[in-house]
């Protein structure tokens, strides 16, 4: 088979990367089109790059709705890469025979086709042609795939007197075709500073406006930079461990809980990250939540649905190297919530009920007076889930008690 790579941070997706797709099947030149958005970018770090599971996410679920075509499938292989995502890295793993093979065939690509010999082309705007022979190991690149690069019209690009001027800086004919597509003027980064979504695809709107996804800019301009790298490492970290819709929410909540930090005088740092590990460990088989559970807590939780708080402690203390008790005991109460609390285990309490993407009951109120009056927010959020419980027939937490003594719901 001929496969097109098409790698990118797609911070957000655009119609100007789906061109790219849509263009390279329409050119014969490739018969599958694999897209794989960036995990660790080698020159967008920290603060400058949303978490790679929401560009992934939004990736996938973009190309599925706006092409649904069975021959372009999107690919998460990069979270399973050690280290910075040079290309070089991602295409030495990639294609690998019985890592290729495996990649195709859970794709749904027939197994007799998934083991032939492959030829592999790397798909790039012309702009990148320029500095193609500084990337890292450039050399390497292209002796493992072919440039297949997008002519844009109007973008005033030589792409022939690039091709000699790579030649002659390899010392070698580089591989190089090329082929038409749409001129379509997007830019991600336009995208994230205008909020301007003209060029951004429905699904991946939906998308950003479901997760909030740049309406934190506050956030970031906040937290330390040692910090904003701890949150897109742990977020890769987390990846393999939580399914979409709770990867999302931990994220969400990480952020959100930064947010309140900022407003009500908690540590911004240590909302961050509190949030973004507050279940970390739901979905740990339930010996494992029990056991970690009881290192954290002893008995104190014994409920299924309660054990993976203190159990998401154990889990960012032992995995992810916390060690900060503020942060561990946000972890621990933000079920349950408890008597006394600190400002920051009110922020991931409330944080977790109300962030982006929970739309299980109208927030809005709740989400207005949390801008302004946090232990108002918290009243009503513990007063709607006490109201639940008694609705359900179960009794409230000891703890749950606690702070509806302490708050006079």
């Amino acid at each position: 088979m001929r496969i097109g790579l098409y790698g990118g941070s797609f911070d957000p997706i655009h119609n100007g990367h789906l061109s790219i797709v849509r263009g390279a099947l329409r050119s014969g030149a490739v018969d599958l089109v694999m897209v794989i958005p960036t995990v660790r970018n080698p020159f967008k770090r920290g603060k400058v790059l949303s978490a790679a599971p929401y560009r992934y996410y939004m990736v996938k679920e973009t190309i599925e709705a706006e092409i649904s075509d069975p021959r372009v499938i999107v690919s998460d292989v990069e979270f399973y890469t050690e280290g910075i995502s040079y290309t070089v890295n991602t295409l030495r793993y990639l294609t690998a025979k019985e890592k290729i093979f495996d990649i195709l065939t859970e794709a749904g690509v027939d197994e007799r086709k998934a083991r032939e010999p492959h030829e592999y082309f790397w798909l790039c705007g012309s702009d990148i042609l320029s500095m193609f022979d500084k990337w890292y190991k450039a050399a390497e690149i292209v002796s493992i795939v072919s440039l297949l690069v997008a002519s844009r019209p109007g973008d005033g690009i030589d792409i022939d007197a690039e091709r000699i001027r790579l030649n002659s800086a390899f010392g070698h004919e580089v591989p190089l075709l090329k082929f038409e597509i749409e001129g379509v003027e997007a830019s991600s980064s336009d995208i994230r500073n205008t909020g301007d979504k003209t060029e951004v695809p429905k699904t991946a709107e939906e998308f950003i406006r479901e997760h909030a996804l740049y309406g934190f800019k506050d956030v970031w301009e906040a937290v330390d930079d040692g910090t904003a790298n701890k949150f897109l490492d742990y977020a890769v970290a987390l990846y393999p461990i939580l399914r979409r819709k709770r990867l999302l929410h931990t994220l969400n909540t990480g952020l959100l809980s930064a947010h309140y930090a900022l407003i009500h005088g908690a540590d911004v740092n240590k909302a961050l990250i509190a949030g973004e590990l507050h279940d970390c460990a739901k979905e740990l088989p339930e010996d494992e939540q029990r056991q970690m559970a009881r290192e954290r807590s002893g008995d104190l939780f014994t409920d299924f649905k309660l054990l993976h708080s203190p159990a998401g402690a154990t889990m960012a203390k032992v995995k992810f190297g916390i060690v900060d008790e503020e942060i561990l005991d946000a972890i621990t109460y933000h079920t349950t919530g408890r008597g006394g609390m600190t400002t920051l285990d009110k922020i991931v309490y409330l944080a977790d009920k109300i962030e982006p993407s929970r739309t299980y009951t109208d927030l809005t109120e709740m989400r207005r007076i949390a801008e302004y009056d946090l232990d108002g927010a918290v009243r009503l959020c513990l007063g709607s889930v006490m109201d639940k419980f008694v609705k359900q027939g179960r009794e409230h937490h000891p703890l749950t008690n606690d702070l509806a003594r302490d708050l006079g719901v």
